[in-house]
């Protein structure tokens, strides 16, 4: 499968007042034609961050330190900001978590959908619009024709996530990245929302990255996971081995903190501590203080990345050949058998 987009060695920094803060470390991952790839983790991880890079979005107190983001092989951070300009939205197109933010409450849907396509293309306003006409039908707007002129407060909260899905996808894009594109929805429309993604996908044939901190979003939408934790990613493979057969002790407590439909009153897992200050990053494991399988060598050095198999791999020390044999809590394992079987579509 052909590689769209490589990021490679990524470091980003933030000026701060108290500081500065190493937010992005040493991030390498990269996305094939027609692939979904989530990047999940708490709040904090980096997860956003990374993807703005790719956007060239980065706040004004940001730095990239280190690092390449290649899209079709040219190096995105070398970019002029009017290189950028014809990126955005063209060929790199983003939806973002708030639709009431990402929308221009001045301004009718239809010419907002349109806008880009007139910015990129030649097309006359006449085509644009009929081209969005023809988009925002696609992603099932009821009666798109008669609300093209409508505005943003007149539509439903679901219904202007699918306008932001329009707008974004007016150009064809080669890439989609979806930022939380779901979190502020109730879960039926999160799920006509995901389903939605998932065949429009299939019929343009974009990449997609999808970033959220819920496990439960991705498991029928991504082929690859990645699961970043204080600025890195520390497990990245398959959705099956991530859900399957997870590595890391971070990944574990993600999963084992799901809750499912058979809750019966349990208390939900529940990972101790807090993610690290990365004014100070860690001299180790980032996770060091809050995995209890934590071995010496996890406070004194960082992990390498392991290989489980060709498409699996884990920066972890409990992978290291020397490393004890653990498994994790009966407790935890129970509630990913639970948690499996819900969100599996089998």
């Amino acid at each position: 499968m052909k590689k769209i987009l490589e990021v490679k060695d990524l470091e980003i920094s933030f000026d701060t007042y108290a500081g500065k803060v190493q937010a992005i470390r040493n991030v390498s991952f990269d996305l094939h034609e027609g692939e979904t790839l989530a990047i999940v983790g708490e709040s904090g991880s980096g997860k956003s961050v990374t993807t703005r890079s790719i956007m060239g979005l980065l706040a004004g107190n940001a730095n990239i330190e280190n690092g390449q983001i290649l899209f079709n092989g040219s190096d995105i951070v070398m970019k002029s900001e009017k290189e950028l300009q014809k990126m955005r939205g063209k060929e790199i197109a983003m939806i973002f978590q708030d639709p009431m933010t990402s929308l221009d409450p001045t301004m009718p849907i239809g010419k907002q959908v349109a806008e880009s396509l007139i910015k990129h293309t030649k097309v006359s306003k006449k085509d644009a619009m009929a081209q969005a006409l023809e988009l925002l039908n696609l992603v099932g707007i009821p009666n798109a024709e008669k609300r093209l002129k409508n505005y943003p407060h007149q539509f439903s909260g679901g219904q202007r996530q699918r306008i932001v899905i329009a707008v974004a996808l007016i150009c064809y894009p080669q890439v989609l990245i979806a930022d939380e594109p779901t979190t502020a929805l109730d879960v039926t429309i999160q799920a006509q929302i995901l389903e939605l993604l998932k065949d429009i996908q299939k019929k343009i044939n974009s990449s997609i990255i999808f970033i959220t901190h819920d496990l439960g979003v991705v498991a029928n939408v991504a082929d690859r996971v990645a699961v970043m934790y204080a600025g890195k990613i520390i497990e990245i493979g398959t959705a099956r081995e991530i859900f399957y057969n997870p590595q890391h002790p971070y990944t574990w407590g993600l999963l084992g903190s799901m809750p499912t439909l058979e809750n019966n009153g349990e208390r939900l897992y529940a990972i101790p501590g807090s993610p690290p200050d990365l004014l100070q990053p860690p001299v180790g494991d980032a996770f060091y203080p809050r995995n209890e399988f934590a071995m010496q060598i996890d406070a004194e050095q960082q992990p390498p990345f392991f290989d489980v198999s060709p498409t699996h791999k884990a920066a972890t020390w409990l992978l290291a050949p020397q490393a004890p044999k653990v498994t994790p809590p009966e407790e935890i394992q129970i509630r990913w058998k639970k948690f499996r079987e819900n969100a599996f579509e089998d």
